[in-house]
């Protein structure tokens, strides 16, 4: 979740008397506004300002932007908004809202953001995916709930069971399209789409819009409003530099890199499952607080590691790109590409897991000669060359 926060006034003045635009200028419900201004949130971000005022005009949308714009609470403040005009004209507590989400981390992420504003509005809200008692999902949506965040598998098992009806869904939410595409969602997509009521509104957010994106836009949405936030105003305010170096010292710079650096939260990306879990154990045994977040491991497990590091029992966490989607901790000061990621794309989404919330981060890639290609591929999407650094640790 990202919004401005910390400023004095909801309608604070720049130079030459222009108004700096305010949420209280985006027409949300007054019991929202209240809820925003206790959390001490002021001004929206660039994807919330163009959004939100679309979201509340019924107009379907297609978000391309990439992680840390703050597109979570673009689409959760327009729907709380729905929703809270609803529940004061009585309506029966059914589903109105549908968000899906490709990993179980980023479902809990905007459950949470729904749970931090939705706070003492009376919107129940309920997170469904797999590696929990279906069971008692099942208890928690028979007693009412307005809004569910579920991942697709789980919400086919409910669909099965016709334990979850969706006929009465008014807002549909596809986030991170393009990762759920990736990880073969969209059969599944597809098949939850088709149980929900033609008349609705559907919100697509994605961070990429290859071929298949623009041909599911055309199934699922009508007339989508396209809002695209620019690469560059997702990650301005993170250093970017790189190391080239052999595979077999990678480990060994890495731990020079923690040790003697300010990096109190360091995220490092890995490609494999695998070598996220050899890192991992190799740091600690190296006398590190290090953790590791990949998909082998249980739901307990992965929240375990989640809030260790988010809470600074653990300085390092060493993940792959799947696990890692959802993580939105403004603390990290360091993100480290170990394994140079495999698309540019992804180098995006992995750089703007720092530099979050109006704070610095700084980005470390480490590339061996097999490895530069990709390199090049990235420097083209920044429309920079990245600082390379010397590794004189010996």
């Amino acid at each position: 979740m990202k919004l401005s926060k910390n400023l004095p006034a909801a309608r604070t003045k720049i130079a030459g008397g222009n108004s700096i635009m305010s949420f209280f200028s985006l027409e949300l419900h007054n019991e929202l506004l209240t809820r925003v201004e206790k959390l001490g949130f002021v001004h929206p971000t660039p994807i919330q300002k163009q959004a939100i005022p679309v979201i509340l005009q019924g107009r379907d949308i297609t978000g391309i932007a990439q992680t840390g714009t703050g597109k979570t609470a673009a689409f959760i403040l327009p729907i709380l908004h729905k929703n809270i005009i609803l529940q004061n004209k009585g309506e029966k507590k059914v589903i109105k809202a549908l968000i899906v989400a490709p990993t179980r981390e980023l479902a809990e992420q905007i459950h949470e953001v729904i749970i931090t504003f939705g706070s003492g509005l009376g919107i129940r809200s309920s997170a469904i995916f797999g590696g929990m008692n279906i069971n008692n999902q099942i208890k928690e949506l028979n007693k009412g709930v307005d809004i569910v965040v579920g991942c697709p598998g789980r919400l086919l098992d409910h669909l099965a069971r016709k334990t979850i009806d969706l006929s009465k869904v008014e807002t549909y939410v596809l986030d991170e399209a393009d990762q759920m595409l990736d990880m073969g969602f969209l059969p599944d997509i597809k098949k939850i789409t088709s149980r929900l009521p033609h008349k609705r509104q559907t919100l697509l957010f994605s961070a990429t819009m290859p071929t298949q994106i623009q041909k599911l836009t055309k199934t699922i949405q009508i007339d989508p409003k396209q809002i695209e936030i620019r690469k560059s105003e997702a990650a301005t305010q993170v250093t970017h530099s790189m190391y080239t170096i052999d595979q077999n010292r990678k480990p060994e710079l890495l731990k020079h890199i923690i040790t003697n650096e300010n990096s109190f939260s360091t995220l490092v990306f890995t490609r494999t499952k695998y070598r996220a879990k050899i890192l991992a154990s190799k740091l600690a045994k190296g006398g590190l607080n290090a953790t590791a977040l990949h998909g082998n491991l249980s739901i307990n497990q992965r929240r375990n590691a989640v809030d260790g590091f988010k809470k600074g029992k653990y300085q390092i966490m060493v993940a792959t790109d799947i696990a890692a989607r959802g993580i939105d901790i403004s603390s990290i000061s360091h993100v480290v590409n170990f394994d140079v990621p495999d698309t540019p794309e992804t180098y995006i989404h992995r750089i703007g897991r720092t530099g979050r919330a109006a704070k610095t981060g700084i980005a470390y890639t480490f590339a061996d000669r097999t490895e530069m290609k990709a390199i090049y591929q990235i420097e083209k999407l920044l429309k920079k060359k990245i600082m390379i650094n010397s590794h004189d640790f010996n």
